[in-house]
């Protein structure tokens, strides 16, 4: 009796051993991917950065430009270059400061487009177009970047929290994700005023 009992015990430990490894590797991949697509989120935003200057020097030589408008774009991308995180830290205290610096970049840009539509000179300037054309692809691809990151991290999220995975979470310190969320009034149409 007493060894029908112990390998009753051996056989439930087995048993619980293989399904925790199986669970960690499973939890360390599906990190991996969300790392991975964080990644991809950081290299699309680093190449609207690396546009911004290019953009304004454009405009800068070919317009008797509002000097405001430069300056401030060029420091909120000084900011928002300077706003990073790490993968192993995106909680939601981080995205919300990654966000907002972002955010800031996004809407200096957005008066920087309007105040040249002041400029027609400047609109027909092949230099323009390209780099303007560039920002519009990098914008979608910021885009693109966000979606597959909230994909992943909704996936992670999901086998994190459900039984008898959320034990093992729990067990190998694995906790949920940040997604991207839209900032505050994006839900509202932005105002255009020439």
């Amino acid at each position: 009796m007493r060894s029908i009992t112990m390998i009753a015990i051996v056989a439930i430990g087995l048993i619980l051993t293989m399904m925790g490894c199986g669970k960690y590797n499973s939890f360390v991949e599906q990190e991996g991917i969300v790392e991975n697509s964080w990644s991809k989120v950081q290299s699309a935003y680093q190449r609207r950065a690396d546009l911004i200057p290019n953009l304004v020097n454009t405009v800068k030589g070919q317009a008797d430009y509002e000097k405001g408008t430069l300056e401030a774009v060029v420091k909120a991308r000084a900011s928002a270059t300077s706003t990073n995180i790490d993968a192993s830290q995106l909680t939601p205290e981080n995205m919300a400061q990654f966000q907002q610096a972002q955010g800031q970049l996004s809407s200096a840009l957005s008066r920087l487009l309007v105040t040249v539509e002041k400029y027609p000179d400047l609109k027909a300037n092949q230099a323009f177009i390209e780099l303007q054309t560039q920002l519009e692809g990098t914008e979608n691809r910021i885009k693109v970047a966000r979606d597959n990151y909230n994909d992943a991290v909704t996936t992670f999220n999901i086998s994190i929290r459900k039984f008898p995975s959320n034990f093992f979470a729990t067990v190998f310190g694995f906790d949920d994700k940040a997604q991207f969320e839209a900032q505050a009034g994006s839900d509202q149409a932005p105002e255009v005023q020439f």
